[in-house]
């Protein structure tokens, strides 16, 4: 009897990626600078309740004077979740989900009235052989943001995951147990509520722990963020300005090719068609039509080897940066800040997000002492979706 001749390994195309190595990348703006309703949606969408950043008289009579944005906010400022610049290159058959963001601030906040200027690189890229889908693309993108008035206000890299829609499927790692997402009775919903609640009383008036008084083995209170659901999903989408029709336009030098417009080997189903939104915007939105229509539509997401609908990558790094800074308070700042995703926030399920000081540096790179915090996101079953740390600066 003869033996079963070996599965051929899953091959990926590389061979568009690497003419971008190195260059600018995705030429795009927003039109409008900011507003207040603006950063009060990306707040209510994280939902991130700081009343700095919403309650209009808090906001007067604190230091700020007035509705300022979370740092978290960078991102929305950006045309693409931040990703754009790491998803560059046509690699046929290929979906691609965010992996991780790597963000360095520099003091300036931002505020109504500021609208962001961004430039974009594509710095490269390394394959992985991953359990949910063989060989894998990690690209690297970096984006610089500075205001209106030239002001450098924050940089980022960003990591995308890029695999083979048809080896994912095959894998089945994220099984079809989660197209049938968990549903809570009302006395878990009730302890949700409650640890949400605890959490927003534990610094509603912005208290910064003074640096002295920090220790490392320090816990940060827990909070809870769900259950998600597709309305939680829909509104993280459009908080980011990007996908509200019309707010943005492509600024490409004359001369330049931009890869953001161009194939990417994404299925049909997953891709932005940028000529019929000039009549339609609903086919350029990414929700409806588009690579982001996974998130909300079942079908979509079992086809590209998700199992179930799910969140976004961006939204998890702004609730690991809004968590840390609501912990420093009013005179904290984040200078730093890395995370890793390991999976995605999956309908029905919670996310419970833990952080703790584990290191003190009296003399740090930001010439100020910092406290490093590690930040651990889990599901209700314990499974670890994004690990992370931020450089916090406290006051004396």
């Amino acid at each position: 009897m003869s033996a079963k001749p070996e599965q051929a390994a899953a091959q990926l195309d590389l061979s568009d990626l690497d003419r971008w190595v190195g260059k600018p990348v995705v030429f795009a703006e927003l039109w409008d600078p900011c507003n207040a309703t603006d950063i009060r949606r990306w707040v209510m969408a994280m939902d991130y309740p700081n009343p700095i950043h919403w309650d209009q008289e808090f906001a007067l009579a604190s230091k700020f004077g007035g509705i300022v944005a979370p740092q978290s906010f960078a991102v929305a400022m950006d045309y693409g979740h931040g990703c754009h610049p790491a998803g560059v290159g046509k690699i046929p058959g290929s979906h691609l989900i965010f992996g991780g963001e790597e963000w360095w601030f520099f003091g300036a906040p931002v505020r109504p009235g500021d609208k962001l200027f961004q430039k974009r690189r594509f710095d490269g890229y390394d394959v992985k052989d991953t359990s949910f889908a063989g060989p894998t693309v990690f690209q690297r993108g970096d984006t610089e943001h500075r205001n209106q008035d030239g002001v450098l206000v924050a940089r980022e890299r960003a990591t995308s995951i890029r695999y083979l829609i048809e080896e994912a499927n095959k894998r089945g790692v994220f099984g079809k147990e989660k197209a049938s997402p968990k549903r809570w009775d009302k006395q878990e919903l009730a302890e949700i509520h409650k640890l949400r609640y605890d959490w927003i009383l534990s610094n509603r008036e912005g208290r910064s722990p003074l640096w002295a008084d920090v220790n490392v083995g320090d816990k940060l209170p827990r909070r809870v963020i769900g259950p998600h659901s597709i309305a939680t999903f829909v509104t993280e989408y459009r908080a980011f300005r990007q996908n509200i029709w019309g707010t943005w336009r492509w600024n490409v030098p004359e001369g330049m090719v931009d890869p953001a417009t161009a194939d990417a080997g994404f299925a049909k189903d997953m891709s932005y068609d940028y000529s019929a939104r000039k009549i339609d915007p609903r086919q350029g939105d990414g929700l409806y039509h588009g690579p982001s229509s996974g998130h909300v539509n079942l079908e979509k997401a079992s086809n590209i080897g998700m199992g179930g609908m799910y969140g976004y990558g961006a939204s998890m790094n702004a609730w690991h940066l809004d968590y840390v800074s609501y912990w420093a308070g009013h005179d904290g700042f984040v200078w730093h800040s890395k995370t890793q995703f390991r999976s995605p926030a999956f309908e029905g399920d919670v996310t419970f997000i833990d952080g703790e000081v584990v290191d003190k540096q009296p003399n740090s790179a930001y010439g100020c002492p910092v406290a490093v915090v590690e930040v651990k996101m889990t599901t209700q079953k314990g499974e670890q979706i994004l690990k992370g740390t931020a450089d916090v600066q406290l006051p004396y």
